[in-house]
Parts: C-alpha cells; sequence; structure tokens
C-alpha cells in the first residue's frame, strides 16, 4: 500500500484525531479501539503514527473487525494520519 499525501483524496474532516505519534505499536490500535466508539457511526477517526507497523496493522485492525480504512496520509513531519470510518 502506498501511502497518500495528506492533501490528496481528503473528503471528509475527522471527527476524533488519535494522537500515538511516537508510540510503538500495539499502542496505536490498543488507542484507536478504546476511542473509536467516541465518533458517530460513519465517522472518521484519525490515528497520528510514526511507527512502521501501524501503517499495515491499523488497516488489518479495520478488516478484523469490520471497521473500514479510508486512506493513509503521509504527515510532514514524518507517519501517517491512517483514516478509519466507524462502521458500528
Amino acid at each position: 500500500m502506498t501511502p497518500r499525501p495528506a492533501t490528496e483524496g481528503a473528503v471528509q474532516p475527522p471527527a476524533l484525531t488519535i494522537d500515538a505519534l511516537g508510540r510503538k505499536c500495539p499502542i496505536p490500535i490498543i488507542m484507536l479501539a478504546e476511542q473509536i466508539n467516541q465518533v458517530p457511526l460513519n465517522g472518521i477517526v484519525a490515528v497520528l503514527a510514526d511507527d512502521p507497523a501501524a501503517f499495515t496493522d491499523v488497516p488489518a485492525w479495520c478488516r478484523l473487525k469490520s471497521h473500514h480504512h479510508v486512506a493513509s496520509y503521509e504527515l510532514p513531519e514524518g507517519g501517517w494520519a491512517i483514516h478509519v470510518r466507524r462502521n458500528y
């Protein structure tokens, strides 16, 4: 999967941003799992992460939990904003 720039394809702004920069996996996923229900159905959660494992693990978690990985955007300072749509 190739990350896209943060300005490309932005459709819906995140309802919640989780700052997991500097934290190793599985912490970004744990933070996402604990907080995803704070956004309304179909809302977007942006997980900010710079651990390379998060780049693949967050989309895998989405598939496992039936949420939608919208896109991963490169951050100018390094890392990604990984957007997840809450499905239930």
